[in-house]
């Protein structure tokens, strides 16, 4: 899917001119790489907001014109602002055909619902990884990577190696790993030895109401004989103790 991207050169640089332009509706960004200097772009903040909502926009050859100039290109970081649904800044990268690309692409994964583990054993699929990091030349990027889970059983893994990539698409992990892709795990369930323990200690602990609280407790020491003027206090004790020593 060609996705566009229009952007316009941007003269002036700073933080008060990119404050500025920010109160424009516009955002500040940098167009580098390709072997071409870093030229300073804005691009229009609604229609960049909007297209950093869309998944493709993250993983693909973008098609990005400044100006008279086209080029294609890689999104490459942006900034939001902490609490705002504000974009701050946008970096994009030049791509040559004939260069191969280091890029993060998402995984898709497909027939949980049938696989053995789930529909049979009725287990839950976890997701170890939800993107995977691949080298490719741009002409091969592809929008998303397809895990297929229809085999898999329960408490077992899937893993890297049995994912297949995209032609001219090369996964970028550690030599030798074969790292876990997702598993499927079984849900603990209680016994009825468990669950019967388990109502007996909630039976035998005292409920909140049964607990006095401390006003109560004092309230009761008052209603006591001698309302608990006849205890002897701290004062009472180091008089005494004084008197023993004479």
């Amino acid at each position: 899917m060609k996705i566009a991207i229009k952007a316009e050169p941007r003269k002036l640089q700073g933080t008060g001119a990119s404050r500025r332009l920010r109160r424009t509706d516009k955002v500040p960004g940098i167009l580098y790489g390709g072997g071409k200097d870093a030229q300073p772009i804005e691009l229009d903040h609604k229609d960049l907001f909007f297209k950093l909502k869309q998944e493709a926009f993250h993983a693909s050859i973008l098609d990005m014109e400044v100006g008279e100039e086209k080029s294609q290109v890689l999104l490459r970081d942006y900034q939001m602002h902490p609490f705002q649904q504000r974009v701050l800044h946008a970096d994009f990268q030049r791509v040559a055909a004939d260069k191969k690309i280091h890029m993060n692409v998402p995984l898709h994964f497909v027939n949980a619902e049938i696989s053995p583990g789930v529909k049979v054993a009725g287990g839950l699929v976890q997701h170890v990884m939800n993107e995977l990091e691949v080298r490719c030349l741009p002409k091969d990027l592809p929008e998303f990577i397809v895990v297929d889970l229809a085999n898999l059983q329960a408490g077992h893994s899937l893993h890297l190696s049995a994912v297949k990539l995209p032609d001219g698409v090369e996964a970028i992990v550690p030599k030798d790993e074969d790292p876990t892709v997702a598993t499927v795990v079984i849900p603990r369930v209680m016994t009825a030895d468990e669950e019967a323990a388990e109502l007996a200690a909630s039976a035998a602990a005292p409920s909140a109401a049964e607990i006095p609280t401390t006003a109560q407790v004092a309230k009761e020491e008052e209603a006591a004989p001698g309302g608990g003027k006849d205890k002897p206090t701290v004062k009472d004790d180091k008089k005494n103790m004084k008197e023993a020593k004479k």
